[in-house]
């Protein structure tokens, strides 16, 4: 089978996600560049009880190869993320509980932390509303992502973008964590947002964030 331990790796990091509490049930889906395409979750299945070939790889024009599973209904924009994004190795698509609720005011996340700065920029992005697993929906989130690699999705959830599966696991944690202190900053009373000024200061050191070498 091609690409048996990315294969593998993908479902790892789908039990990951729900496991982490970015995701619940069957919904969200994740997908992984190949070198000559991508494997992409499979739609409607539990992830608890795939197996390997349930993994369904797709060509970068979109095409699925016969004799596979169908693949998550939201290929679109997996496909025209990665085609669009070179950088991009991995993407996460989760309905996450905060970045949701967030959503479904269409909202962005705005820099009333200096974290936000971890998605690329001075605010995470809501993507305009459009129908699940449609072009419009993949132009929207298109959109929301330029400069960016994170988004939410209105009244849906919210993508995360990574060099690796688990750099896209790892940053959409990141944003869920802001989506929840956003939402319970909210609650008090209206959140002080960091200057644009002070947000280019962090953006700046951002660019070596997490880097260990001296």
């Amino acid at each position: 089978m091609r690409f048996a331990r990315k294969r593998q790796a993908l479902i790892a990091a789908a039990l990951r996600m729900n496991s982490l509490g970015l995701n619940q049930g069957k919904s969200g889906n994740l997908s992984l560049r190949v070198c000559d395409g991508l494997l992409i979750t499979p739609s409607g299945m539990d992830y608890d009880r795939l197996v390997p070939a349930d993994i369904v790889f797709m060509t970068a024009d979109g095409q699925v190869p016969p004799g596979q599973r169908k693949p998550s209904s939201e290929w679109r924009f997996h496909v025209d993320i990665l085609n669009a994004r070179p950088e991009a190795g991995a993407i996460v698509h989760a309905h996450a509980l905060h970045c949701t609720a967030i959503a479904c005011l269409r909202r962005p996340i705005p820099a009333f932390h200096y974290m936000v700065a971890v998605a690329g920029g001075d605010t995470i992005r809501c993507a305009d509303y459009a129908t699940f697993g449609t072009q419009d929906l993949s132009a929207a989130a298109l959109a929301a992502l330029e400069g960016r690699t994170a988004c939410l999705l209105a009244n849906h959830g919210m993508i995360a973008l990574g060099a690796t599966l688990d750099a896209a696991l790892a940053l959409a944690v990141e944003v869920e964590t802001l989506a929840a202190m956003y939402g319970q900053a909210l609650q008090i009373g209206d959140p002080v947002i960091l200057l644009a000024e002070e947000m280019r200061i962090i953006l700046d050191k951002f660019r070596t964030y997490g880097r260990q070498e001296v």
